[in-house]
This record gives C-alpha cells, sequence and structure tokens, in this order.
C-alpha cells in the first residue's frame, strides 16, 4: 500500500519554558514540502540558521538529545520528535525562539495536541518505504544496551531498572501505532530526583524542572501524583521512539535494557549507515 507524505494542515504556535535552560521560548509549527523531513529553525538568532532532525546531526546526549547544524543547535528534542513520529508527521518546519522546545508537562501529549490543532495535510508526493531492519544490529555499554531485530512492524520492548525502592525493575512491550502512543505513552512525564537537582543545576540543566513538567522522588516518596505505575518505563520509551525517529521510518523490534540518548542515538547512527551501505550495494 502506497502513503503519502504529510505536514500539519496549518500553522500553530506553543509557548512554554525549557527544561533545561529555565527559558522561555515558543515553537510554531509550520506546513513544509514534501522531501524536507522535520527542520528546527532558530528564529532567534541572526540568519535564521537551521537544523534538520537527522542522526548524523545528533552532537551531545548528555539528559537529552541535542542536534547542531552551523549556527543552529536545538537540544530536548526528543518529546517533540517522538510525537511527529508516533502522528505519522513527515515534514514540519519547526521555528523555535531559543535553543530548547518547551518542556510543557514532561510527556509528548501536548505536542499531539498541538499536531491535532493544526491538523494533518496530506501531500502529493509518496512516501519512501520504511527501513526494514534485515540483520540485529546492538549498541552496548557495560550495563545497558539497545538492539533491534527484524520484525512486521514497529516494537519497543524495554527493560528499566532503579535503585530507587519505588521503582525498582519496570518492563514495558509496546506495538508502537498512533492509538497505542497517545493512550499508553505519551502522557508519560519525564522523572527526576531531588539528590540530583543540585547537581544538575550546577551543570546549568534542569533550571526549568518543576513539580509541573516532571515527576520528582525524594529518597522515599513520589513528590508527584503518577498517571501510570509504570510511567517511568513508559517515558523511556517515549524516549527511544524520539531518538530513533533521527534515523527515519523504521520496520523492527528494538530489545532495551536501560538504555539512554547516547545508546538510542548511537543505534539511530548505527540503522542509518547500515541501510546508506545496503543501499549502496544494491545499485
Amino acid at each position: 500500500m502506497n502513503h503519502r507524505q504529510t505536514t500539519v494542515a496549518s500553522r500553530v504556535a506553543y509557548t512554554g519554558t525549557g527544561l533545561h535552560s529555565g527559558r522561555d521560548v515558543t515553537i510554531t509549527l509550520n506546513p513544509a514540502p514534501a522531501g524536507s523531513g522535520i527542520v528546527f529553525v532558530r528564529t532567534d538568532l541572526a540568519g535564521r540558521p537551521s537544523v534538520s532532525a537527522l542522526a548524523a546531526n545528533v552532537t551531545n546526549t548528555m539528559r537529552a538529545t541535542t542536534l547542531e547544524q552551523g549556527e543552529a543547535i536545538v537540544f530536548t528534542v526528543e518529546h517533540l520528535l517522538a510525537a511527529f513520529s508516533a502522528m505519522g508527521i513527515d515534514n514540519c518546519l519547526v521555528e523555535i525562539s531559543s535553543a530548547e522546545p518547551p518542556v510543557a508537562d514532561g510527556s509528548s501529549l501536548p505536542f499531539v495536541t498541538l499536531i491535532r490543532s493544526a491538523g494533518i495535510a496530506e501531500q502529493q508526493e509518496l512516501r519512501r518505504p520504511p527501513i526494514v531492519i534485515n540483520q540485529a544490529i546492538t549498541m552496548r555499554y557495560p550495563d545497558k544496551f539497545i538492539a533491534i531485530l527484524p520484525y512486521d512492524g514497529f516494537r519497543i520492548t524495554f527493560t528499566s531498572t532503579n535503585p530507587h525502592p519505588l521503582l525498582g525493575v519496570q518492563f514495558g512491550d509496546y506495538e508502537i501505532t498512533p492509538e497505542v502512543f497517545v493512550r499508553e505513552l505519551a502522557p508519560a512525564r519525564t522523572i527526576g530526583f531531588m539528590h540530583e537537582i543540585e547537581l544538575l543545576k550546577a551543570q546549568g540543566l534542569a533550571l526549568g524542572g518543576s513539580l509541573d513538567n516532571a515527576i520528582v522522588y525524594d529518597n522515599e516518596k513520589c513528590l508527584t501524583p503518577l498517571r501510570f505505575p509504570d510511567e517511568l518505563v513508559r517515558h523511556k520509551i517515549l524516549d527511544v521512539i524520539g531518538d530513533l525517529a533521527l534515523a527515519g521510518r523504521i520496520q523492527g523490534h528494538v530489545i532495551a535494557v536501560k538504555s539512554s540518548h547516547a545508546l538510542n542515538t548511537a543505534l539511530a547512527k548505527e540503522i542509518r549507515q547500515v541501510c546508506e551501505l545496503e543501499e549502496a550495494l544494491s545499485l
């Protein structure tokens, strides 16, 4: 079945605060030509430099995913990219007035709502076929890994382990469809710990974090009402969706244990390299 490319149907804006920067920021989603992909435009910088949401443009993965191309830098883009990916948006020009999108409530749900308010427009051009995973690709650190296997669909199986007594081991396994994403994954928020906050702020991170946009734990309890008992692992899966979107539309089964932005984006880069090699060999 041939599917056509999509973009947002109208221009729509959202204003909020960046999670790590603490700065007020407005993002504006704009319709974009077929074949252009997701492009961030820094409206606050001279010349409005832009960066495409591609694995090759990832330059940093400390606590969030950073994209960089020339003068244009954006970071903590994974929640927005997850919404674009799961909602099937191929092309969008994202004007952004600072380096970091709004954290909103710490989840992808506000971005799903934003996309729905803009509407989704079908374009004339056909989509490229998905990247079909034909062989296992694995990225491994000493105590964590992420792999992708051949599979007829897009599925993510994630095991999270955390020493906090209220978290422990959490397991999630989802076939990623728009319906499943909106219902089960998009509402899951990012998580932080009181003992980390001072260190993060000393590093210039989490400056915009609060109980309104993150789940926060102290040593004994959760300070934020949970949306799901296993909200941590659901958010980890959301991050995987956003990070792997940098490789393109994928057909495969992701299996991860304690994976991070560093591993997720390393896998995205490796998928691109394998895909390009396969394309070159088929010529």
